[in-house]
């Protein structure tokens, strides 16, 4: 793996654990957290989705999600920071 791979497994390990303790506290959370983390849902859901298609298109495919895929991950994490300060 280059290093900008690694680098990337280890975001969407680090967004997958946030996002696994946010859900467990959004039900305790604000109206606008919950309609912030729907939105960030979508996100994740959208980048899941491509993250899959490009592994089985791809024998490099963390590279090939390039600069979409870091903007994309940067606004997931956004995200869900900023669910957690409303919490």
């Amino acid at each position: 793996m280059t290093d900008w791979s690694e680098k990337f497994a280890e975001e969407i390990d680090d967004l997958r654990r946030v996002r696994d303790e946010l859900r467990v506290q959004i039900h305790l959370g604000k109206e606008e957290a919950k309609q912030r983390w729907e939105e960030v849902e979508r996100r994740w859901s959208h980048l899941e989705a491509k993250l899959k298609l490009v592994r089985e298109e791809s024998k490099d495919s963390l590279e090939d999600i390039g600069e979409a895929g870091k903007t994309l991950l940067e606004e997931i994490r956004n995200g869900y920071r900023h669910v957690r300060k409303l919490l």
